[in-house]
């Protein structure tokens, strides 16, 4: 976990300007393939394995493509959030940013690679702002858990194309 505070004071005036930044990864291996595994993300209609969200505006069979922009709603707070779809590398890795409130910027990026042990996926999540120490104090134990109920949900969705 990286964290980054920074000061900045403007002469002659009182105005005291508070960086935070926190950037935090999460990695799980998963017994399905990197095909499976890249359906599972990039189906943005489907949130049911995401810890923190509830549902989205995405209409079923629209996958993420860069420059998409859509709602979610999350499970703590039920109100409708932007996202917007910043990178997508086919097969490899998913960038968003999460567009909520002034104060707080989220950045989000999913990779997902072969190894000898299984499929890795690693969820990497950014904030900055103001409003970070807060938001990442409520957010925290949800996103410990994106990469793990994604690895689970891509090896449910393996075991019931073989039976």
């Amino acid at each position: 976990m990286i964290f980054n505070f920074s000061f900045k004071f403007i002469a002659g005036r009182e105005d005291v300007c508070f960086r935070f930044s926190l950037v935090r990864t999460y990695r799980a291996v998963s017994s399905a393939s990197v095909d499976i595994l890249w359906q599972k993300l990039i189906d943005l209609a489907d949130v049911s394995w995401h810890p923190l969200l509830a549902s989205t505006n995405v209409p079923r069979g629209l996958v993420a493509k860069p420059g998409l922009i859509y709602q979610e709603v999350t499970r703590l707070i039920p109100i409708p959030i932007r996202v917007f779809v910043e990178r997508v590398r086919p097969g490899e890795l998913l960038g968003i940013r999460v567009l909520a409130i002034p104060g707080i910027e989220k950045r989000v990026t999913y990779q997902v690679e072969k190894s000898v042990c299984g499929t890795y996926v690693s969820y990497s999540v950014t904030l900055r702002g103001w409003l970070s120490p807060l938001v990442w104090w409520l957010i925290r134990p949800y996103e410990a858990r994106v990469a793990s109920e994604l690895a689970l949900a891509a090896e449910q969705v393996g075991l019931q194309a073989q039976g």
